[in-house]
């Protein structure tokens, strides 16, 4: 969507706080443009369209789904859900829109933002436009080396996008949205249904990942459900200083005063009861943090272990470690990707890794976190050098010929890329 609709969008809901008419905008132009937006190469739906073949007849499939949409013949194909595996042997369920399906929740999602993104709260970083995992974590670093933080309560939602409640949900989007069409069809895409094992599973709850507009949808709900009434009892229920950060349905709460995390953490529970939500008890926590305790106790956020620490010049501050839990992940990937290279090159194999651990240093490479970042550097060269050897029966990649190779094909060296502490 141009970004001339997109600000025309959010000055008619700033104007009128409902906005009407929305579905002007999911036209041949727009559609167009998410057509293009969509990356090729990604899984069919249950369809089997990809975007390559929907574009042989790109204009007149246009021309079809507008029709169809006028007339409200539009329905949305059920996701494919796929598996992917966690950490603790379970298993995460994704769900595959069919193509032409991505096409209207990259309209939607367009729309959705131009009308959220002005309220949402700025302790909100999950899945927003000029926002992500290092300014959420420099936030806590902020809050817990400049204010007086000496608790965190560490939260997470148990099974958050399973357990959305529709009808919450609507309710929501009406309070901003007038548009009844437009409601229509985002009720269509949550209640669309689950292609498994060649069975259609009903969706009477929940937000199936893998939809382009389950995240602003998420953010949404929690932006009701736990933003806004985090402020509003923060200024009527406590008196010393307490802090959100935010990423999705993952968030910290920061607190001067254990009784007040204590009394928070209840109010919370029955808060997100009423939603149809519950805390993951097991992985919930309150503990004390921050310049004043000197404690020994870490927490996890976004994949990192974050601790009281402090800084080169003997100052405090909360030092980051890639937390545990990701490294071992991270270096089991890197371990099964490289023994499915085992007969590739080693020059085209390092190309692609090269490129791997660019993205993990971009994300992981953080003021304080060399230590984890040259661990993973040296396991991945390590494993690298197992792999090829054992290509070849007759062992003849030795260490020596192997730092000789490295030196025409080098691995790339961790780099830090976020360096200041906030």
């Amino acid at each position: 969507m141009m970004e001339n609709e997109k600000a025309e969008i959010a000055r008619l809901a700033e104007k009128y706080g409902r906005v009407q008419s929305l579905m002007q905008y999911v036209n041949k132009k727009t559609l167009e443009e998410s057509y293009r937006r969509q990356p090729k190469g990604k899984a069919a739906g249950i369809d089997e369209m990809t975007k390559e073949k929907y574009g042989e007849r790109l204009e007149e499939n246009i021309d079809d789904l507008i029709a169809r949409m006028k007339r409200f013949a539009y329905r949305p194909y059920p996701v494919r859900r796929t598996y992917i595996p966690k950490m603790n042997g379970k298993m995460r369920g994704l769900g595959i829109p069919s193509f032409e399906d991505k096409m209207v929740q990259g309209v939607f999602k367009e729309i959705l933002e131009a009308i959220y993104e002005p309220k949402f709260k700025e302790f909100s970083f999950g899945f927003r436009p000029g926002k992500n995992c290092h300014d959420a974590i420099q936030r806590i670093n902020k809050h817990i080396m400049a204010d007086k933080i000496n608790y965190v309560v560490d939260a997470d939602i148990k099974g958050f996008f399973d357990n959305i409640d529709h009808e919450w949900m609507i309710k929501f989007l009406e309070h901003d949205i007038a548009d009844k069409n437009f409601i229509r069809y985002s009720k269509r895409f949550l209640i669309g249904g689950v292609m498994e094992d060649g069975k259609k599973l009903e969706t009477d709850k929940g937000t199936v990942q893998g939809g382009l507009i389950s995240p602003v949808l998420a953010n949404v709900y929690l932006h009701y459900v736990l933003d806004m009434w985090f402020e509003y009892v923060k200024k009527r229920e406590f008196k010393g200083e307490m802090y959100m950060v935010r990423y999705a349905d993952d968030f910290v709460c920061l607190f001067q005063y254990e009784n007040e995390a204590q009394k928070f953490c209840q109010m919370m529970i029955e808060r997100l009861k009423k939603f149809g939500l519950e805390i993951a008890e097991d992985k919930s926590r309150i503990m004390p943090f921050g310049r004043y305790k000197g404690t020994k106790e870490t927490f996890d956020f976004l994949g990192f272990t974050h601790i009281n620490g402090k800084s080169h010049w003997g100052k405090y501050c909360v030092v980051h470690r890639t937390s545990k839990k990701k490294l071992i992940q991270k270096r089991q990937n890197a371990k099964k990707w490289l023994r499915e290279q085992m007969h590739k090159s080693i020059r085209e194999t390092i190309e692609t890794l090269n490129k791997k651990l660019e993205g993990h240093y971009r994300y992981y490479g953080i003021y304080g976190n060399w230590i984890s970042l040259n661990k993973f550097y040296r396991y991945v060269k390590w494993e690298l050098f197992r792999t090829k050897r054992r290509r070849d029966q007759t062992c003849w990649l030795t260490w020596a010929k192997f730092r000789e190779i490295l030196r025409i094909y080098p691995i790339v060296y961790p780099k830090v890329y976020l360096k200041s502490a906030y």
